[in-house]
């Protein structure tokens, strides 16, 4: 982004599970225990869960490593080039390695702490496709071995059997 551009910020109640680009001014209300996750590829990271929000709802805030402890409670941040995931159908902004968090000196007076977008749950997206060898799943369909259903045999009568 060009220092020149200006910034379009979202609001928490403009949030959905498949948000992108997401620059969002919002007060922590709440920052949770630090706790370790083990990877499915055996790494562990540390997690804090923070809930932030403005006057339109709040969500949690995932802080990951180096970013716990750089927000406390009452902290205003705004968040740039965030995104939004679902975890176990529950919604949750991420800053992300493209992304920061900065504090910020806009006041945000009042948190509208009964729209909390992270409490409804949501149906995860379907995965997209990123090629490989037709159909997926058992079968496979024609173009698969051993899928579909079978050929219409065009023996005409010639067969014997």
């Amino acid at each position: 982004m060009r220092p020149d551009q200006e910034v379009a910020f979202s609001k928490v109640k403009d949030l959905s599970p498949s948000s992108k680009q997401v620059n969002l001014i919002a007060k922590v209300v709440q920052v949770g225990e630090k706790r370790r996750i083990e990877s499915k590829f055996g790494s562990s990271r540390d997690l804090c869960e923070a809930v932030v929000g403005d006057e339109t709802g709040t969500v949690i805030l995932s802080l990951w490593d180096g970013q716990i402890g750089q927000a406390g409670e009452g902290d205003v941040l705004q968040v740039n080039n965030g995104y939004v995931t679902l975890v176990r159908g529950h919604m949750r902004l991420n800053v992300g390695k493209y992304g920061s968090f900065v504090k910020s000196e806009q006041g945000i007076p009042d948190v509208n702490k009964t729209n909390d977008l992270s409490a409804s749950e949501h149906e995860s997206p379907p995965r997209e496709s990123r090629g490989g060898f037709g159909g997926g799943g058992f079968g496979g369909g024609r173009s698969s071995y051993g899928g579909g259903p079978p050929r219409e045999r065009r023996d005409r009568g010639r067969r014997s059997f």
